[in-house]
């Protein structure tokens, strides 16, 4: 009976831990990750999606920074996503966007522009884009979900944007910051790429993947062993 009181606790620790919302931080921002969601660093962009695999369809998250030149400003990122992005398609065929909105909002006393596109990144699919400057560095977060799974993820997103944080770097030498100092922020996000298909799976890192069910295993069995442990310890005093 003893042992089962065990087994039942570590369980519930164990499911509880995956209940709450955890925080993803690399050496320029931070913010709160949706319960079951997970972040890899794929080429020169963080890729965060859900680990379930029948919802990887639905929404991603996109970081990327670089070193700030002189396109790098609150004006200049405001003035970019208020016209309509575009891209192609296979066929030949142009992709255009449409520019729902844009501000610049205050998140944890620091100002970022919001702008929401519909279809700049993928066909079908709402983007929302946070992108700011601090000293020497031009930051940008996106997040892009199906039309269809819109309305079911915008207080999902909020609670993101209201955790973001955005960190001052004054040496970019080591930061292995994706994007040189020339290059735009808000363009060829790697989250076009394989992704004009609606229908394929959004790009998430197969290796992340591996390495997230190889913890939750690892877990299991430290708390398995863990019973064990106690269980033989509780023999032992017995028999004294």
């Amino acid at each position: 009976m003893q042992l089962f009181k065990w087994v039942l606790t570590l369980t519930l620790i164990f499911n509880l831990s995956h209940l709450y919302a955890k925080t993803f931080t690399n050496q320029f921002t931070e913010f709160e990750l949706p319960n079951g969601w997970d972040c890899a660093l794929e080429g020169s962009e963080w890729v965060c999606q859900s680990s379930d695999k029948d919802r990887k369809k639905e929404a991603i998250i996109i970081l990327a920074a670089k070193v700030r030149g002189e396109q790098d400003s609150l004006d200049e990122y405001q003035a970019y996503l208020k016209k309509p992005k575009s891209f192609g398609l296979p066929g030949g065929k142009q992709q255009i966007s449409e520019a729902k909105s844009v501000v610049v909002k205050t998140v944890n006393s620091h100002s970022w522009v919001d702008a929401l596109h519909l279809a700049s990144e993928v066909p079908g699919f709402y983007t929302r884009y946070l992108a700011t400057v601090k000293e020497n560095l031009g930051v940008a977060v996106t997040f892009s979900v199906a039309r269809e799974h819109y309305s079911e993820y915008q207080d999902i997103f909020e609670k993101i944007v209201a955790s973001l944080k955005v960190f001052s770097q004054k040496n970019t030498s080591d930061l292995g910051l994706v994007k040189k100092k020339e290059e735009n922020l808000l363009e060829d996000s790697t989250s076009t790429v394989g992704m004009t298909d609606p229908n394929a799976d959004l790009k998430v890192n197969a290796q992340n993947s591996k390495k997230s069910n190889a913890q939750d295993e690892m877990y299991m069995y430290g708390a398995l062993l863990l019973v064990v442990i106690v269980f033989v310890l509780m023999k032992l005093r017995k028999k004294k």
